[in-house]
């Protein structure tokens, strides 16, 4: 039995695991106002509200319920639209009404659960309100009348003040009463027990697997990853970083350390998916996922990362992430093991990294052609390099020879013409709907000249890189 808590009532079900939470709730609890759209956590219709106990305390965030297996939410409170309703519209509806926020009304539970949901986050100010709505999409408003009524919700963030944030939060009338013992009750019901089968699959976040596989994972057995507190967390050591296999992309995006050693961390995290996404998506599933463009792959590749396998207590080793990789599709990976964590040395004083992506959308989509790079340097010469791209090559592509030529060289607007001149022998892209070959192979040169520019633009002069060019 699968137990969790959805609004107000304790659900105990033994509809199967992998069914998709969107699913329960809409066609099993007759709750309506979570859509279906676009099943692929693109359009965040289906978004609802999470809510877990970490260290014993509860904290919530968005998901969409379209790509959440059932057995992901054991032990949790989920919170639809229908859950927030009290007996007078919220602070969050009242906003979106009064700005003329919403049209067809199709989209409109999904931004009033984001909103709700960003109120009872920690960030604050008023791009942290548009942020948390960037996974959903209207078709109607030109946004313009929700940025407003986003407005309205930051400046209702601004007075909430003191630790007690469900009280006050209910005081406001921005949730239901009965949020006040919520946390006490999921203190009552007990972890999911792991299953296993002949036919055993592995589901970290869902991310992707819920998009490829939905009616096949339903009737699988299932052995749930993403909730493992050994399989997650940010630990730091003798300058080297450890991330576990399950953190979702969130938790590293929001990391106070892991900012100040990437200042843009956030800057560049935002490229990725969307708010939604990132609180689900982990590190290990994106490898796993072994997709061309991964976004996290191409980061972690230009980061020289370690990856630690894991078949069992006795059965664990060790390889470089950029081995991980053997073909489109094709990973070095047993299929007893799991990744177990990631680990990297974090750049020191003389080293700078820059991560670029290019999509059809500046967020909430995939890359056309990704890439990252890590640069040492000493007196104005690199010593050490890594540079990576994406959508390039069938898989996840570390740009070997590149990075070796770059290893000892000046920084000069010659070396990078070269170093593009020796990426594009590395590289094999296709033609498909994302850009011609062509196509591809110029965004790379771009991604690779805007690494420069961005990391030494006292060195690397945007003329100049074209005058060598031509």
């Amino acid at each position: 039995m699968i137990s969790f808590i959805l609004n107000d009532r304790l659900i105990q079900t033994d509809k199967p695991a992998g069914m998709p939470l969107l699913d329960f709730i809409r066609y099993e609890q007759d709750l309506k106002g979570t859509k279906s759209g676009c099943r692929e956590g693109d359009c965040g219709a289906c978004t609802v509200i999470e809510g877990k106990l970490v260290n014993g305390k509860l904290q919530y965030r968005t998901i969409v319920s379209c790509l959440t297996p059932l057995g992901n939410v054991q032990g949790k409170h989920i919170v639809t639209v229908e859950g927030l309703n009290t007996e007078k519209p919220s602070p969050v509806q009242v906003a979106l009404v009064e700005h003329n926020g919403t049209q067809c009304g199709f989209c409109t539970p999904g931004f009033v659960v984001s909103l709700t949901a960003y109120l009872m986050a920690e960030e604050t100010g008023p791009e942290n309100a548009i942020a948390a709505i960037d996974g959903n999409i209207c078709r109607c408003t030109g946004y313009q009348s929700i940025k407003r009524a986003s407005e309205d919700v930051e400046k209702l963030k601004s007075e909430l003040t003191g630790s007690d944030s469900i009280r006050q939060f209910i005081e406001k009338k921005i949730i239901p009463d009965w949020f006040g013992n919520i946390e006490e009750r999921l203190k009552a019901i007990p972890p999911l027990k792991k299953l296993s089968g002949e036919k055993t699959i592995i589901i970290g976040g869902g991310t992707d697997l819920m998009v490829q596989q939905p009616d096949d994972i339903r009737g699988l057995d299932i052995t749930f990853l993403h909730d493992a507190d050994d399989l997650k967390g940010i630990s730091f050591q003798n300058n080297y970083c450890t991330i576990g296999a399950e953190t979702p992309a969130s938790e590293i995006m929001n990391s106070i350390e892991l900012q100040r050693h990437f200042p843009k961390l956030k800057e560049y995290f935002k490229l990725i998916s969307s708010t939604q996404i990132r609180n689900m998506g982990t590190l290990a599933g994106n490898f796993v996922n072994a997709s061309p463009i991964g976004d996290l792959s191409i980061i972690f590749l230009a980061l020289n990362a370690d990856i630690y396998l894991n078949e069992n207590e006795d059965r664990k080793r060790k390889i470089s992430l950029k081995d991980f990789f053997l073909d489109y599709k094709k990973l070095d990976l047993h299929a007893s093991e799991i990744i177990e964590k990631i680990v990297f040395r974090l750049p020191d004083t003389n080293t700078r990294f820059h991560f670029e992506k290019v999509g059809k959308r500046t967020h909430l989509d995939i890359a056309s052609v990704n890439s990252a790079i890590l640069l040492k340097t000493e007196n104005d010469v690199i010593t050490e390099a890594y540079l990576s791209a994406g959508g390039v090559s069938p898989v996840p592509l570390y740009l070997k020879e590149t990075s070796a030529f770059l290893k000892g060289k000046e920084i000069t607007a010659g070396t990078v013409v070269e170093a593009n001149h020796i990426a594009q022998q590395e590289i094999s892209p296709i033609s498909d709907i994302r850009g011609s070959e062509a196509y591809k192979r110029l965004l790379l040169r771009q991604l690779i000249f805007i690494h420069f520019l961005e990391l030494f633009p006292e060195m690397v002069l945007f003329n100049e890189l074209i005058d060598v060019q031509t």
